[in-house]
């Protein structure tokens, strides 16, 4: 009997022995598939972040080269005559002190 146990017990400890070795590969590509998800969320964020930044510099130049649009022209002055169609009267108001009394 005890030569049947020492091939039983060799057996046993061969199926730890592989068992061990395929837990242990499964936590290494385990952490080689997070290692890859990190790895390709960095690699998208690098990618959104220069299609961003070349977006940005192509609107700026759009921006600085497009002619920029001309003012209204500003109202004459108060004192000027003029006989433009566009201009409205201007009323003034002289305020009265309240508080002055006819004697």
């Amino acid at each position: 009997m005890t030569t049947a146990t020492a091939p039983l017990s060799n057996t046993q400890l061969s199926v730890n022995m592989t068992t061990k070795s395929e837990e242990q590969s499964l936590y290494q590509s385990s952490g080689a598939i997070v290692a890859a998800i990190v790895v390709g969320v960095i690699i998208i964020f690098t990618a959104v972040l220069l299609i961003l930044k070349t977006y940005n510099r192509h609107m700026r130049v759009r921006r600085e080269l497009e002619p920029k649009p001309t003012k209204t022209p500003m109202p004459p002055a108060l004192g000027q005559n003029s006989t433009s169609p566009a201009q409205h009267p201007t009323v003034t108001f002289i305020p009265v002190d309240i508080h002055m009394q006819n004697r």
